[in-house]
């Protein structure tokens, strides 16, 4: 916010003139005073892999709209794609896509078959530490550079014959979901609540979400979780959104997505958090989220590590 000068702009202006001309008689003061071209700075920073090769290899599973998904032409698009490319034009950098399987993101992230992961992942504290929600070791950690928010959702039949409104309503009914997502993780903790009430919960896991969603609207499955994005996608989409509903007030806490690096390339994190900041505050970042109609998710700026 800018504060308003008062009775000092006299002041002000003339110490303004005094720079100036000290500027103009030292020779090389101009070119000190020319501001720096923020995106050439972030180019130069990138590291020497990337300087060298042009080429950002991002891991993706193309298969999760409005967040990625192949077009008529079989390229990706969506959120994800549109961003990649916005950071690729800021970077200098060709984008390619890896698709892959969500479950092995990231062990192939560790295995150098990408560069980095930006696939609707969400920056939770098992995947930065490697382990799971008992705190155990199943993995390499890994680090993130978040850029939007999204939070978890339950979709159920149009008109939600079963009544369903919380976590605690899916037991004693069967869940779809995909698996290695966050809200297999939500279903894993649900399950040993209502196995506690008497009441089994089941889950279903598929490999894509097209799937576990297909289980719901076909009437297999009483309810999915999905991220709120591509919840309410499918509920706009599916049949002419006349199959599945997004259950009102069911989306949980908010967790950012973020671009997923292995730890030791901190370098090229340090760059990307720059390339979506000033990608942010071109507005065209925006313009990306309003196209998809996500704006409700857009982040203020990009942080490191900043999941719960």
């Amino acid at each position: 916010m800018h504060q308003r000068a008062h009775s000092r702009r006299p002041a002000v202006a003339a110490l303004a003139l005094a720079t100036a001309g000290a500027l103009l008689l030292s020779g090389c003061g101009g070119d000190e005073a020319v501001a720096k071209d923020p995106v050439q700075e972030i180019r130069a920073k990138l590291p020497k892999a990337q300087q060298s090769a042009k080429v950002l290899r991002i891991g993706m599973d193309v298969n999760y709209p409005p967040v990625e998904f192949r077009g008529a032409d079989g390229k990706p698009e969506d959120l994800d794609p549109d961003i990649a490319a916005a950071l690729g034009r800021i970077l200098d950098l060709r984008i390619e896509y890896v698709d892959t399987p969500f479950d092995k993101l990231l062990p192939d992230l560790h295995t150098k078959q990408f560069d980095v992961v930006m696939s609707a992942l969400s920056d939770v504290r098992q995947r930065r530490e490697g382990v799971d929600e008992a705190g155990k070791p199943v993995g390499r950690p890994v680090d993130f550079v978040d850029y939007f928010i999204a939070g978890t959702s339950m979709v159920v039949a149009k008109g939600n014959p079963k009544g369903i409104r919380t976590l605690d309503d899916l037991c004693g009914k069967t869940v779809a979901v995909q698996s290695g997502t966050t809200q297999e993780e939500i279903l894993t903790r649900q399950t040993t609540a209502c196995t506690r009430a008497g009441k089994p919960l089941t889950v279903h896991k598929f490999d894509t979400d097209p799937k576990a969603l297909a289980e719901v609207a076909a009437g297999t499955a009483h309810a999915g979780l999905n991220d709120f994005p591509v919840a309410a996608y499918a509920a706009k989409t599916t049949d002419g959104g006349n199959r599945l509903e997004v259950v009102a007030g069911s989306q949980s806490r908010s967790n950012p997505y973020g671009i997923a690096l292995r730890k030791e390339d901190t370098e090229l994190r340090d760059v990307l958090a720059k390339a979506v900041d000033q990608l942010i505050r071109s507005g065209e970042y925006d313009k990306i989220l309003a196209k998809w109609d996500v704006a409700a998710g857009a982040a203020q700026n990009a942080v490191v590590n900043g999941g719960i």
